[in-house]
């Protein structure tokens, strides 16, 4: 099969950017497989294993689709229509009644839900890019993973998480000390330490020598690529109860609260949790090999003419509040 794969953005992602890194291991698996693989992706962009097309905005996407392929597969909504068969996977969260296309995926099935729908398949990780984590270490830190200028993902409730046990220190990977952009942020406490936005190997070694992922998002979070990559290392989730948080971290492997002194209680008892369950537990189900296979089923059931939800998904409700509620005491 000749599959196109296409997104806005460069790859491969050195640093932060989800969907990026989603359609590279995406493609690397079909290829696996013995599928043709091409991208349409920003200028910037190189591939060892499928050929890369350098997106010509002043151009329609339809004439830049080879003439050859089988189906497109859009990780982005795209703005014309083509003639191709085709699929769209939405990774984050629109807050609008408009209707979207009937062929549209999702990331979990809460996120799909949100929609009316129930097609969604999980992101999954290249583990082999990640090494062997080493699960009896020494932990001295807890970390916080994603964007820090993006106020949805609440590094101030992770910083008073923090502040509420007695001793605990926090790593922050993907942010500054001092943010301009969200206000003239200073961070003052001597508890909390910025890596800035790490990537790569260095980054894998920093989550690897904390003890949890502190992500007390305040949106209905879709997935959040922070959550399986900190448990591959063996790190126990302590977040928030919105959007798919339930659906993917259970009991066993962390704990859910919109409190911070009760994510801080939880923290107390981190040791609690086996890391070897929190490792096989992201190994085993959000790998890049499980997301492949279950985008195949839909390309298939696109090229047999059916579709992937019985009608235009829709989402449901609009969240009213700019961010969900967090109780910072």
């Amino acid at each position: 099969m000749n599959i196109l794969i296409t997104s806005p953005g460069v790859i491969p992602v050195l640093k932060y950017g989800g969907t990026q890194r989603d359609i590279w291991y995406l493609g690397k698996e079909l290829v696996k497989m013995g599928h043709r693989v091409t991208y349409i992706v920003d200028k910037g962009s190189v591939c060892p294993f499928a050929k890369v097309i350098i997106r010509n905005y002043a151009n329609t996407f339809s004439s830049q689709i080879p003439a050859d392929t089988d189906i497109v597969h859009f990780h982005s909504l795209p703005r014309e229509k083509i003639n191709k068969p085709y699929m769209i996977s939405l990774h984050g969260n629109i807050n609008d009644y408009r209707q979207l296309d009937i062929n549209t995926v999702f990331v979990s099935r809460n996120h799909a839900a949100r929609f009316g729908s129930n097609a969604y398949v999980y992101n999954g990780l290249d583990w082999d890019d990640y090494g062997k984590p080493n699960l009896k270490n020494k932990r001295s830190y807890y970390h916080f993973l994603g964007k820090a200028a993006w106020s949805v993902k609440n590094l101030k409730g992770a910083i008073e998480v923090i502040k509420k046990t007695p001793s605990e220190k926090l790593m922050v990977l993907g942010g500054y000390r001092l943010n301009i952009s969200m206000g003239f942020r200073f961070t003052t406490s001597t508890r909390v330490g910025f890596k800035g936005m790490v990537g790569g190997n260095k980054k894998n070694h920093l989550i690897n020598g904390s003890k949890g992922l502190i992500f007390p998002v305040r949106w209905s979070e879709p997935f959040g690529l922070a959550m399986p990559e900190s448990l591959y290392f063996g790190c126990p989730v302590f977040a928030t109860t919105y959007g798919s948080m339930p659906e993917l971290i259970h009991p066993d492997v962390g704990f859910l609260s919109n409190k911070a002194s009760e994510l801080a209680e939880a923290m107390l008892n981190a040791d609690h949790y086996s890391r070897k369950t929190c490792h096989e537990y992201a190994r085993d189900i959000f790998n890049s090999k499980n997301m492949a296979d279950k985008f195949l089923e839909m390309y298939h059931t696109v090229l047999n003419g059916e579709t992937l939800n019985n009608t235009p998904p829709k989402l449901i409700e609009r969240q009213k509040e700019k961010f969900l509620d967090f109780d910072y005491s």
